[in-house]
């Protein structure tokens, strides 16, 4: 009965790339070669919430489940926050800083997953993988586009 709960939370992570689009902007950008198709990113990251919210679930009627779900707030928050830094403010830098924190954050949760129910853990691999392809590519986007102006505050 979590399920929704949790899902929930991620449904509203996700409607920050509904509200901060990437837009033109993001189109006018210098971007790597690695940089993946711009469909993958909905289906990717719908796959991604799916399964966090399914590996919470798991782990959160376990015993010592604590910190893990404590990982899990943690990194959702995080994931909230990424998407209008980056493409609301056009923060680059920070955008940078949020997705690493994001990226030490998950790891730590696939680990305290893992160490609770091996399936859940299993379950946030997709996640993790997708972050470093992220990181690597909020990384270049902001060390190949270091001229490009931010919205007027």
């Amino acid at each position: 009965m979590l399920f929704p709960i949790f899902l929930l939370a991620s449904v509203a992570a996700a409607a920050t790339g509904v509200i901060f689009k990437p837009g033109a902007w993001y189109d006018g950008l210098r971007k790597p070669g690695f940089t993946p198709p711009k469909w993958a990113f909905p289906v990717a990251w719908t796959i991604i919430y799916l399964l966090s919210a399914a590996a919470a679930t798991r782990v959160a009627g376990l015993p010592g489940a604590g910190a893990a779900l404590a990982l899990w707030a943690a990194q959702i928050a995080l994931n909230t926050l990424w998407t209008p830094v980056f493409f609301g403010a056009r923060r680059m830098a920070l955008g940078m800083a949020i997705i690493t924190t994001l990226l030490v954050t998950v790891a730590a949760m696939t680990v305290s997953f893992w160490s609770l129910d091996r399936v859940a853990g299993a379950m946030l691999l997709p996640y993790l993988a997708w972050l470093c392809v992220a990181s690597g590519l909020n990384w270049r986007i902001w060390r190949d586009n270091p001229a490009v102006p931010r919205p007027a505050a």
